[in-house]
């Protein structure tokens, strides 16, 4: 729950707030709760999942003040909502729900993995990323990319593009340092000198990135 509550700060007040892939629909909760939307949408491609957060939201589905929709991704939230979350799932499956529906007026993205490739479709849509971040939950990182459709202002070099623009004192600092020492855990395993040269790469981009040598 802690990952939830982290991830719930970076959430903005809407009149209309839908949460892509909802699980529990915690999130929602906080949001209706909270007073931060008129209403909500909770979506999930499992009707299981989405079972599980009708019981959480019942209060709300019963008022109206949310409709759960059982969906892959928005294909089923023709009218976009002011607000959309999409959290707790791979880079590549966010990048293909957004290529089949569309970019919400105002996002907030939790990818679990392969945030570059977010941040590079959304970069190539001409959405504008305001808020790059990364938080720590339970011994883990999790990269947040809020923003919304109408453009972009900040620059991404290739450095950028891989790590974002968290907090290099506070948790992304801390999730390079990680990075670093298990790419040199892994250096010594039996590798072909190829890889060994890949993983010796990508450490001397990350030092170099941390240390403020690039941006």
């Amino acid at each position: 729950m802690d990952r939830i509550k982290k991830l719930c700060g970076y959430l903005s007040p809407c009149k209309t707030f839908a949460d892509v892939g909802c699980d529990h629909g915690y999130c929602t909760l906080y949001m209706l709760r909270n007073n931060l939307c008129e209403s909500a949408i909770v979506s999930d491609v499992s009707g299981k999942c989405l079972k599980k957060a009708e019981r959480v939201l019942e209060k709300y589905v019963r008022s109206g003040k949310c409709t759960p929709v059982c969906c892959y991704g928005l294909e089923k939230i023709e009218k976009s909502p002011e607000l959309v979350l999409i959290a707790g799932m791979g880079g590549e499956e966010i990048v293909s729900i957004l290529k089949s529906a569309y970019i919400p007026e105002n996002f907030v993205l939790q990818p679990m993995r392969n945030v570059r490739e977010v941040r590079r479709y959304l970069l190539d849509s001409g959405a504008g990323i305001i808020r790059d971040d990364v938080f720590e939950s339970g011994g883990k990182y999790y990269f947040v990319i809020c923003g919304n459709k109408r453009g972009n202002k900040n620059t991404y070099t290739p450095a950028r593009l891989e790590f974002g623009y968290g907090d290099l004192n506070g948790a992304l600092g801390d999730f390079l340092k990680e990075s670093i020492q298990k790419k040199r855990e892994y250096l010594t395993r039996n590798l072909s000198a190829e890889h060994r040269a890949e993983i010796t790469g990508s450490i001397k981009f990350t030092e170099e990135f941390l240390n403020g040598e690039i941006e």
